[in-house]
């Protein structure tokens, strides 16, 4: 570098006092940061005072020191052996620590006392100015960031804020997302390499984030986005199901998608806070999560009165559950040669203030949580109430059948809780049946194998509900022996079907499949006497539908059951 001074020119300590005003005001400037600036200045300042080297380190505090855990900066380096000069450590009001060093070529003469004083002071404003700076950092760091080094749900709001001040909100898509079965990721490829999906997953959405998006990461697999309107294409196909590698050469790879909800922010769109655009996306990816068709969906007014249904149901469920709201209806199976009636679904209806409550209004917002398992131990302990007193009455009872939400797998202890229900009622173990929807992942079925065994060793019988719209129908049936097999009313045909009709085919295989198996077949929603005469030619003993009885109360149900039969 080109000393413009000369030494002839202008004493030492005037090059100093310029060098010192030099370096305040670029490192005190208002406008910013001019890294070039500085760079150019330190080596000037490294050749008037024959520096070969210079070094700073920082250290968020004195054990990270200790351990070496810090950053290291040289932007002066003359690559010449040299030994160190001179060393400045400070530890600030903050507790971080700063270190400076000076080296000079291995044969040159040491710094004069004039000149160890400036330098004292020069990079003491150094070591200062790179304290604060990465002070400022690290605050960003801990502030804008998770442990594990993704941006936080503070890093998301903070993108959507200066969008909206800068007018570039609209158009703009927000996102909240769940990785799907991402416990399942780890089981299969294992922890770390679970890490690096998730890693490399969050790395192709933030590609498309441009410079006004973010992807932070909320905790666990759920993730929030901001992305251009000219990304939405892109983000959707990820979304969507993409393979993700896991190994530095990327030959192995396993496909992660997710359920999304997405808002796309409108033009006028009035924005108060970071809250309105949370709301919206938290509402949609809620009935992403519970929808079981759609895994991404689109923000619209009308979730909102939904999701403010969603939210009365669950305030209000737990004092409805103590005033007894909840009612059991039963409808009756029915005997496709005889018409007697063998046995009975009980089925849930809640009346609230003088109306019904219809059960989908309600059941898939409990299914939200395990506010369902206490519904179903409630429905359970009614149930046993009523073959109690009918019993005890010396009138006829049958088999009922309460349906298990597949949210109780969850419970170790399942079996007992079933148990404890009908044994505290004095209830014999063959008037109760539990019927179990089929489950939708291995994790469930290993679980659902084990409910089974341990209430039919009960002498509870167990039945597979919605046959054939599951995970493994196939596999359901062949690995656990199930008592009543009830065929989903979508395989019934319906009264104009040819005989040669898919639906038809279909029903008949399975009919036989139960026949075969010596399982119990009921199937639901019989509506006519020629769907009545199909069972019979295919060997389907019992019938459930509104050919007999819609879902009654249970005085009705009972008055029923006192005839005996349709006749």
């Amino acid at each position: 570098m080109i000393d413009l001074w000369g030494d002839d020119m202008v004493d030492n300590s005037e090059r100093f006092n310029d060098f010192l005003q030099r370096l305040t005001r670029l490192t005190h400037s208002r406008n910013g940061f001019n890294r070039k600036e500085y760079v150019a200045l330190v080596n000037e300042i490294a050749d008037h005072y024959g520096i070969t080297k210079g070094l700073t380190e920082f250290y968020v505090n004195v054990d990270r020191e200790r351990k070496g855990d810090g950053e290291v900066f040289c932007d002066v380096d003359r690559h010449v052996e040299g030994k160190v000069a001179m060393e400045i450590r400070i530890v600030t009001a903050t507790k971080a620590v700063v270190k400076g060093a000076l080296y000079k070529a291995v044969d040159a003469e040491p710094f004069t006392e004039e000149e160890e004083q400036q330098l004292d002071l020069l990079l003491g404003l150094i070591l200062g100015y790179v304290s604060r700076l990465r002070l400022v950092r690290t605050v960003e760091r801990f502030v804008f960031t998770d442990d594990d080094g993704y941006p936080n749900f503070r890093a998301f709001a903070r993108q959507v804020i200066m969008n909206n001040e800068k007018r570039k909100l609209p158009g703009m898509l927000a996102v909240h997302l769940d990785l799907h079965n991402f416990a399942m990721v780890n089981q299969e490829v294992g922890r770390e390499n679970g890490d690096k999906v998730m890693r490399n997953y969050f790395q192709m959405l933030a590609k498309y984030t441009g410079d006004k998006g973010v992807v932070g990461r909320l905790g666990g697999d759920k993730f929030l986005g901001l992305f251009p309107p000219e990304a939405e294409v892109e983000v959707l196909e990820i979304l969507s199901g993409i393979p993700v590698p896991f190994e530095d050469n990327g030959e192995r790879k396993i496909v992660v998608s997710a359920s999304a909800g997405i808002f796309r922010i409108p033009e006028g769109f009035v924005f108060r806070h970071q809250g309105d655009v949370m709301e919206k996306i938290m509402i949609a990816s809620a009935f992403a999560k519970r929808s079981d068709e759609e895994v991404i969906v689109f923000y619209d007014d009308n979730m909102r009165s939904m999701n403010d249904r969603m939210k009365w149901v669950q305030g209000q469920f737990r004092q409805a559950l103590m005033a007894e709201e909840f009612k059991v209806f039963y409808q009756p199976k029915v005997n496709v040669e005889t018409r007697e009636i063998v046995g009975a679904e009980a089925l849930c209806r809640w009346f609230h203030e003088g109306r019904i409550i219809p059960p989908m209004d309600f059941i898939p917002v409990l299914e939200q949580n395990m506010d369902i398992c206490d519904l179903d131990f409630y429905m359970l302990d009614h149930v046993c109430k009523d073959i109690r007193r009918r019993r005890e009455e010396g009138r006829h009872v049958v088999r009922v059948s309460v349906n298990l939400s597949r949210k109780h797998l969850v419970d170790v202890d399942l079996h007992k809780h079933i148990m404890e229900i009908i044994d505290r009622n004095e209830i014999p173990h063959h008037l109760i049946e539990i019927e179990l929807t089929e489950t939708t992942t291995d994790v469930h079925f290993r679980d659902l194998k084990q409910v089974v065994s341990d209430l039919q060793e009960e002498g509870v019988s167990m039945a597979v509900d919605d046959f054939g719209i599951g995970y493994s129908s196939l596999n359901l049936i062949r690995e656990i022996p199930w008592d009543v097999l009830k065929i989903d009313r979508c395989f019934l045909p319906v009264d104009d079907d040819q005989s040669s009709s898919i639906t038809n085919v279909m029903f008949r295989h399975v009919a036989s499949l139960a026949r075969d198996l010596g399982i119990e077949c009921v199937v639901e929603g019989v509506e006519t006497e020629k769907q009545l005469e199909m069972l019979r030619n295919n060997g389907c003993s019992i019938a459930q539908g509104f050919y007999f009885d819609r879902p009654l109360p249970v005085d009705e149900f009972e008055q029923r059951l006192d005839l005996g039969s349709y006749e």
